[in-house]
């Protein structure tokens, strides 16, 4: 069974978040886990271009 989060703050969440997004890619392979969800809030700092 797969487990996914879907509320993750990184270190662009202003006063809120710690989390470095190459530790959580580092971490959501070594778990196997097919994606995440990046719920960060006050900028739009950590969004991958597309």
């Amino acid at each position: 069974m797969s487990f996914i989060h879907l509320h993750v703050h990184s270190e662009y969440s202003i006063l809120d978040g710690f989390l470095r997004i190459d530790d959580l890619i580092k971490r959501v392979k070594e778990f196997k886990m097919p994606a995440v969800a990046l719920t960060d809030h006050g900028g739009m700092y950590g969004v991958i271009p597309f």
